[in-house]
């Protein structure tokens, strides 16, 4: 699929409505996320932007409309292409979502075990280049999660949504609960990675760092449907309450005055 832009679009969601109950979620959604791009999804709480990563996953169900990940109507899809589109994601959930009874390498292995087969050895050593991949130390790969800091838990995550070497990976507020080097670390991490691997990634973040340091593109929900989507500089100039509260506000100031005092670029050439 191709965007009007000449984009290939691996994520294609049209009038997609959910609702729990008599609340409305979303209603009559449309995004399109590309291939090979960071794309950040930012909104107020409650806005909904979990709820839509979990519906696109086949976690949330829908009561209208359609999304296609790599061309596949996930919904309609037979046992065989559902598997097939499932092998090329990857989702780091909040808080990390790893297995509490489990180490860091048998976390890494669940999806390997679930998805391929593979000798015992063979899967050891793709779970630690994993480990090395999302540069956690090799002694990482025994402890258990409650022995690993925020950081390593992000990591070892991470690690785990890259097990089966996806094409997209899901990044659920990936930087919540770090402090900000770790959090600007963490942000780094995923720009190395989409860059060596060409990975596509789907984040939800409150994380102003991250949307400004990482994010190619990124989408405002509100209102029950996408308030406008584009690069940042598109987000400075948005003329709505929340977006310019947001984008505008003090502490949006401060990461602005920031990236400028260091000299940093900031993507798209925004600011």
């Amino acid at each position: 699929m191709v965007d009007q832009a000449g984009k290939d679009v691996i994520i294609k969601a049209r009038g997609v409505s959910v609702q729990f109950g008599a609340k409305k979620i979303l209603e009559n959604l449309d995004l399109d996320v590309r291939r090979g791009e960071i794309m950040g999804f930012v909104g107020p709480s409650g806005a909904g932007k979990s709820v839509l990563l979990r519906t696109i996953l086949g976690l949330n169900k829908k009561q209208a409309g359609t999304i296609e990940v790599f061309g596949i109507d996930y919904e309609k899809a037979s046992d065989r292409e559902r598997l097939a589109v499932e092998r090329r994601w990857g989702v780091l959930f909040q808080h990390g979502a790893l297995f509490s009874s489990l180490t860091v390498l048998e976390n890494i292995q669940v999806p390997m075990r679930e998805y391929l087969t593979l000798s015992p050895k063979l899967m050891d050593e793709l779970a630690r280049l994993k480990i090395d991949l999302v540069g956690l130390a090799p002694d990482a790969a025994d402890k258990y999660p409650s022995e690993l800091s925020g950081g390593m838990i992000k990591r070892a995550a991470l690690a785990r949504a890259l097990a089966l070497d996806p094409d997209i990976v899901f990044l659920d507020e990936p930087t919540s609960g770090l402090d900000p080097i770790g959090a600007a670390d963490f942000d780094e991490l995923i720009m190395t990675l989409r860059d060596t691997l060409g990975l596509s990634v789907y984040m939800v973040t409150h994380d102003l760092d991250s949307l400004f340091q990482a994010c190619d593109r990124i989408a405002v929900l509100g209102d029950r449907k996408v308030l406008v989507e584009g690069p940042l500089s598109k987000m400075l100039d948005y003329d709505h309450p929340w977006v310019k509260s947001y984008f505008h506000g003090k502490r949006a100031r401060t990461v602005v005055l920031d990236d400028d005092a260091a000299g940093r670029p900031r993507p798209n050439g925004a600011g």
